[in-house]
C-alpha cells in the first residue's frame, strides 16, 4: 500500500493529502484496486474509470453529511476507500466480508443501497426534497454513467428535476459503456457534445462578450440571452438538457481533479438542478481492461501480468448452451429474433448479432421496453426472444403482465441467472421470479433439468402460440441423467425415480440436489420418488393425483423463495387431499453475497441440509399416521 493511501483511513481524509499528491494517490488507488480484485473478483473497469472521478467527490463534499447516490453502485470502490473501508477490500464480495455496492449497514456514507440502473437521479431527487423541507444545507450528488440514460426512468426523474429550486447536482459519467457498449439516440447525442470542441470555447466566448457590455434594459438583455440560445443551438447538436430546464456544465475531462472540483463547487452555488457533463475512461490504468473494457466489466480471480483468469475451467454453461441453441434455431427459421438489455454477451446473444445482425436488437438498459417491444414484434408475427437475468427482469413487471400476457403473445423470456448468483448479492439474486410469474395467466414457465432440456425447452418455446418463460441457473450446465429423454409436453413432469411414501417434486437444477437426496435416504432403507417437474405451470395435475396414491409426504426443491413459489402452489393443490406437502426453498428474505454453495448452506438447501431436514419430515409424517391408525 503506497504512502498516500496510509493517510487515507476515515472519511474526509482525502483533504489532508496536497493537492499535489491528487495524481500519485490516484496512482496508488489504482494499484490497490487491480491488486485486490485480481484475488477476490469484483467491478474493475468501471472503477479504474472513476478513481479521479471520486476524489474530485469527495473533495468538495463533507461526509456523511453531503449524499453521493452512486447509480447501479458497481463503481463505488474507491468511495469505500475514502471512506476508510480498505482493510475491507481482502474480503470484498466474498461470504461475510464487504459488499462490492453501497450498503448503509456498512457506513454511513452509503446513502442508498444499490445495484439496479438509471435509478440514482430518482433518488436524490427524494433526497434533495427531504433536505428542503426539513431546512438542511447538505450538498446531494447523483452519479450516473451515460449507459443510464438509456433507462427511461431516468428521464422521469429529470423531467421532475427540471423544476427543482434548490441545489442538485447530477454527474454524467460518460465512458460510452454501460457493460456492452451503449446504443441508441442518447449515446449519439453525447457522442455530439463529446466530440464538439466549439461547446465549452462557444460559451465562454459569448458569456465574456456579454459581460462587457455596458448595463441594458431588461428588454434587450433577454434579447441577447435569446441570440446567445440561438446561437448555441446553430453549434452544438440539441441541447436537450438546457431546453429542459436544467442547467449544463460540461463536457470537462474526468480524469482532471482541479477541473472536476471547480465544476463541482460551481455546480453547488446554483439554486437549480445542474448536469455536470464528465468524460472518462473505463479501465483506466490497467492496459488489459482499457483494451477490453466489457471483458473486466466484471471478473473472476486474474493474473495482474495479462488479465488471464485463475485457474479458468473450459466447461459449458447454461448461458452457453442459450446460446449455440438460438443460432441453430435462427438458422432454421428466420422470423426468431433475438432482444437483449444492454447485456449481449452476457445473456449469450453476442453471436446471434454478429451472424444475423438485422434480427438482434440491443435496447439499451431498458427492460421495461425491451418486453413491451418484443410484444409489437410478436403481434407483426416475428418469434421474439427476450433474454435477461433474472433480477433485471422484476424491472419489466408490468410489460410482462399487461403487454405480453393478456394478448396471450408468443414471446419466450430467456431468464439466466435464475436462482442464486453469488457474489453480487441481495440486488442481484434472481429468487423472486416464480412468485412473480406464477400469478400471470397464460404463462407458460419451464425449467431445464440439464443442458439437453435447455435445449428441448428453447425449441418447445419457440413452437408454442402463447407466453413462455424459461428459467436457467448462472454456471455450468449439468450433464447427468442424459439417458432421461422423454419429449417435452406440455405441462408434463418427467418421473426419474418411482418409489413410494416420499416424492421430491424438483424444479430445475434442484433436480441435480434432488437425486443425491435421493441415493443418500434410500441407502438408510426410504422408499422415495424423484420428478423433474419441468413445467412449474402448467402443472402436471395427472402426475400429481397419481402421486397422492403412492407417497404420504410430498418435498418440493426451488431455488426461489419460498413466499408464492411452486412449493406453496404445491401444497394449496394437495390441501384436503391427505398429502403433507414441505417446501425446500430460500426463506422470504433478500439473501446476501457470497459464493452460490456457501449461501447453499447457510440456507440448507444443499443436498446435506435438505437431506436432514427431509428425514426430519419424514419421521414427523410417518410417527402421526401410525399416531391415527393407533387412535
Amino acid at each position: 500500500m503506497g504512502r498516500l493511501l496510509e493517510q487515507i483511513n476515515r472519511p474526509n481524509d482525502i483533504k489532508n493529502i496536497s493537492p499535489e499528491d491528487y495524481r500519485a494517490l490516484a496512482r496508488e488507488i489504482r494499484q490497490f484496486l487491480v491488486q485486490r480484485v485480481s484475488h477476490t473478483g469484483g467491478h474493475l473497469a468501471s472503477n479504474l474509470g472513476v478513481v479521479e472521478l471520486t476524489m474530485a467527490l469527495h473533495l468538495c463534499c463533507v461526509l456523511p453529511e453531503d449524499k453521493i447516490v452512486w447509480d447501479v453502485g458497481h463503481q463505488c470502490y474507491t468511495h469505500k476507500i475514502l471512506t476508510g473501508r480498505k482493510e475491507g477490500f481482502d474480503r470484498l464480495r466474498q461470504f461475510g466480508g464487504m459488499s462490492g455496492f453501497p450498503k448503509r449497514g456498512e457506513s454511513d456514507c452509503d446513502v442508498f443501497d444499490t445495484g439496479h440502473s438509471s435509478t440514482s437521479i430518482s433518488v436524490a431527487l427524494g433526497l434533495a426534497k427531504s433536505r428542503d423541507l426539513q431546512g438542511r444545507q447538505n450538498k446531494v450528488f447523483a452519479v450516473l454513467g451515460d449507459g443510464a440514460l438509456s433507462g427511461g426512468m431516468a428521464y422521469e426523474a429529470l423531467n421532475n428535476a427540471a423544476r427543482l429550486k434548490s441545489n442538485l447536482i447530477i454527474v454524467i459519467n460518460d465512458n460510452q459503456m454501460s457493460i456492452a457498449r451503449n446504443v441508441g439516440g442518447m449515446s449519439n447525442y453525447l457522442g455530439k457534445i463529446r466530440t464538439s470542441r466549439n461547446y465549452t470555447g462557444l460559451k465562454e466566448e459569448v458569456e465574456q462578450a456579454l459581460s462587457r457590455l455596458p448595463r441594458l434594459g431588461d428588454r434587450v438583455a433577454g434579447k441577447i440571452r435569446s441570440v446567445k440560445d440561438l446561437v448555441k443551438r446553430l453549434f452544438i447538436p440539441g441541447m436537450l438538457f438546457e431546453d429542459m430546464g436544467l442547467t449544463y456544465i460540461g463536457p470537462i475531462d474526468g480524469h482532471d481533479i482541479h477541473q472536476m472540483v471547480s465544476a463541482f463547487q460551481s455546480a453547488s452555488q446554483m439554486q437549480e438542478a445542474v448536469i455536470v457533463h464528465v468524460c472518462t475512461k473505463k479501465g483506466k490504468g490497467y492496459l488489459p481492461a482499457e483494451k477490453n473494457p466489457s471483458a473486466f466489466h466484471g471478473v473472476s480471480p486474474f493474473h495482474i501480468r495479462d488479465g488471464a483468469a485463475r485457474g479458468i475451467q473450459n466447461e459449458i454453461t447454461y448461458t452457453d448452451v442459450f446460446r449455440e441453441t438460438m443460432l441453430e434455431l435462427a438458422r432454421e427459421e428466420e422470423r426468431i429474433v433475438g432482444i437483449s438489455a444492454a447485456m449481449p454477451s452476457g445473456t449469450g446473444l453476442a453471436e446471434l448479432a454478429e451472424e444475423y445482425p438485422e434480427r438482434f436488437f440491443d435496447v439499451g438498459i431498458a427492460e421495461e421496453h425491451a418486453v413491451t417491444f418484443a410484444a409489437g414484434m410478436a403481434a407483426g408475427g416475428l418469434k421474439p426472444v427476450v433474454a435477461l437475468y433474472s433480477t433485471f427482469l422484476q424491472r419489466a413487471y408490468d410489460q410482462m403482465l399487461h403487454d405480453v400476457c393478456i394478448g396471450g403473445l408468443p414471446v419466450v423470456f430467456a431468464i439466466d441467472r435464475a436462482g442464486l448468483v453469488g457474489s453480487d448479492g441481495e440486488t442481484h439474486q434472481g429468487i423472486f421470479d416464480l412468485a412473480f410469474m406464477l400469478p400471470m395467466p397464460g404463462l407458460v414457465i419451464m425449467a431445464p433439468k440439464n443442458a439437453w432440456e435447455l435445449r428441448e425447452m428453447l425449441r418447445y418455446g419457440l413452437e408454442l402460440d402463447r407466453p413462455a418463460a424459461i428459467r436457467y441457473p448462472r454456471g455450468a450446465a449439468w450433464q447427468g441423467l442424459e439417458e432421461y429423454r422423454q419429449p417435452i409436453v406440455l405441462g408434463k413432469g418427467e418421473w426419474i425415480l418411482r418409489g413410494q411414501d416420499i416424492l421430491i417434486l424438483a424444479v430445475g437444477n434442484m433436480v441435480q440436489t434432488g437425486l443425491e437426496i435421493c441415493r443418500s435416504l434410500q441407502e438408510e432403507g426410504y422408499q422415495i420418488s424423484l420428478v423433474n417437474v419441468r413445467f412449474v405451470k402448467p402443472l402436471d395435475e395427472e402426475l400429481l393425483e397419481e402421486a397422492a396414491q403412492h407417497h404420504r409426504l410430498v418435498v418440493t426443491l426451488e431455488e426461489g423463495v419460498v413466499t408464492g413459489g411452486f412449493g406453496q402452489q404445491i401444497a394449496a393443490w394437495y390441501e384436503g387431499k391427505g398429502v403433507i406437502v414441505r417446501n425446500g426453498a430460500l426463506p422470504e428474505r433478500f439473501i446476501e453475497h457470497g459464493s452460490v454453495e456457501e449461501l447453499k448452506r447457510k440456507y440448507r438447501l444443499d443436498a446435506q441440509g435438505l437431506t436432514e431436514q427431509i428425514r426430519q419430515w419424514a419421521d414427523q409424517a410417518f410417527q402421526s399416521g401410525r399416531d391415527r391408525k393407533r387412535g
